[in-house]
């Protein structure tokens, strides 16, 4: 195969390695540091790349480097930890630093070789160093705290940086990532759309064979596009449900059945069981059990579908790889739980399926991407993102059919206004937007007349990937025009506030 394995030693940013690898259009798949041998080789990588990782290489329990990855032959990048791992597998010295770097540093390139070329300001993240290279290295540039902030060794193809270029805050470090994996590894960048329609047709039809399949639809990209491409893999197998839960944004299931039976061709069967979702919702007031208690309610109701339409054996789900990262699959990642998404730990265990996931190792633009290959319609492909819970996770505190509907109205409003000014849409300035409805109120005054109603927070980012994100930066005229039109048009919130946090600390939604 023509891949790359990074391997995660429990960095946050180790996905977007993976990401930033694949932006070159080469294919990487992410490994658990100590993940088995044949499950690593089993894609036959042409390189590995090692990620950081908060650990110090002395400590009791630390990841390690596996024997047959030193052994294979294949070129090694250590990216942080990946670095100190590197160099105390090969008899070199790794010491606590006195100044530890974090944030923004200024390195000095020793020598002039190719994999560093334009870098001078980078993001270092370390409070260990490298203080003496293993045989065979030399230093390929230093900064103020670390002698050596690269190295190389030429002959095995082995290179380290301490600092991380897969962040943006390391400007031109997608370059260096490009050199190893190209130029080093001699991996052909054919990981396109194109490629990735035709290698998830065949894994599809390896999987579903000639059976009859379900496909989950929300109304968000993730699961049109994951339908799109099962139906290209197996037409008329395939049968779209769409649940109105009551938990849906302003007109969104006429515009879906719309475009799945129009525009995809596909046949879909439209539920309305709003009823049963508030009557389930009824007093939860944890966001945990709310997942959950939607997840199962989806997955029942689909069962008793499936019986209608002669047990399909297969359900789709959109699936992608931000969704398993933040859920903390077991079988890819080391990463921290943060919490349980729909698509992936709010199942019931005893589901009847088996599922279908052909995006669940895409980050949300290479899903836009093979959803534009794929013939969608730019307003399917570029719809804002939509999590599977829907209203659920963004109505705090007790879901219910009146503040559903609250919250729908808001969320009108800001999507009317960003839509107007640029904001959204293809090219559009800001990555998602919504509006959360909070379970506090507080006084105001409306015509003379006192009030005690709900907050709503405006919730607007920009991200290249999902991974991380940062709070839009919106005119304040714009806001004020948005705030004015809730508090005037929608009954019940009398107050509207702008979330100005980051991902991390914070996540995308609120629940």
């Amino acid at each position: 195969m023509n891949s790359i394995a990074i391997l995660d030693f429990g960095s946050q940013y180790a996905q977007i390695i993976a990401r930033r690898v694949r932006e070159v259009n080469v294919y990487c798949e992410l490994f658990p540091w100590d993940a088995p041998q044949e499950k690593i080789l089993s894609i036959q990588p042409k390189g590995f790349i090692l990620s950081g990782g908060p650990k110090s290489v002395y400590e009791k329990d630390a990841p390690y480097i596996q024997k047959f990855i030193l052994e294979s032959g294949l070129p090694i990048l250590g990216i942080c930890y990946g670095m100190q791992a590197l160099t105390h597998a090969l008899g070199g010295q790794v010491d606590p630093s006195a100044n530890r770097e974090y944030g923004h540093a200024e390195i000095e390139l020793l020598t002039s070789a190719p994999l560093l070329s334009d870098l001078s300001r980078v993001w270092m993240s370390h409070g260990d160093k490298v203080t003496k290279m293993p045989d065979g290295f030399v230093a390929l540039a230093k900064s103020g705290s670390s002698p050596f902030a690269a190295m190389g060794d030429e002959k095995r193809k082995y290179y380290a940086v301490q600092f991380h270029p897969e962040v943006h805050h390391t400007p031109n470090g997608v370059e260096l990532l490009k050199r190893f994996v190209v130029d080093i590894c001699k991996v052909k960048p054919d990981w396109t759309p194109a490629s990735i329609i035709e290698e998830s047709i065949k894994r599809i039809r390896a999987q579903v064979g000639s059976e009859r399949v379900l496909a989950a639809v929300s109304g968000g990209v993730d699961s049109s596009v994951a339908a799109a491409l099962v139906h290209k893999a197996i037409g008329e197998q395939l049968v779209c449900m769409f649940v109105d839960t009551g938990l849906m944004r302003h007109n969104e299931g006429e515009e879906v059945v719309s475009a799945f039976r129009n525009g995809l061709g596909a046949e879909l069967v439209a539920i309305d069981a709003s009823d049963e979702f508030f009557s389930a919702l009824k007093g939860v007031t944890d966001p945990e059990k709310k997942r959950k208690i939607v997840g199962e309610k989806f997955i029942r109701l689909f069962e008793r579908q499936a019986k209608e339409l002669g047990k399909p054996k297969f359900l789709v789900q959109g699936t992608i790889y931000p969704d398993v990262v933040e859920s903390s699959a077991p079988d890819r990642n080391k990463a921290e739980k943060i919490k349980t998404h729909h698509n992936v730990g709010g199942l019931p265990e005893d589901i009847e399926f088996e599922l279908v996931e052909p995006l669940r190792y895409l980050f949300k633009d290479e899903v836009r991407l093979v959803g534009e290959a794929l013939g969608l319609t730019e307003n399917l492909v570029w719809r804002q993102p939509f999590p599977g819970p829907g209203l659920t996770v963004r109505c705090l505190g007790e879901v219910t059919a009146e503040r559903a509907a609250r919250l729908r109205a808001a969320d009108n409003i800001l999507q009317q206004e960003l839509l107007k000014e640029g904001f959204l849409g293809k090219g559009g300035k800001a990555s998602q937007a919504f509006v959360v409805l909070l379970p506090v109120r507080s006084v105001g005054v409306m015509g003379d007349q006192r009030t005690y109603q709900e907050a709503a927070a405006i919730r607007v980012v920009t991200t290249e990937d999902f991974m991380t994100a940062d709070w839009a930066r919106l005119p304040h005229e714009l806001l004020a025009r948005v705030s004015s039109r809730i508090v005037n048009e929608v009954e019940g919130i009398n107050r509207v506030v702008y979330d100005i946090t980051s991902k991390p600390p914070a996540t995308i939604e609120w629940e």
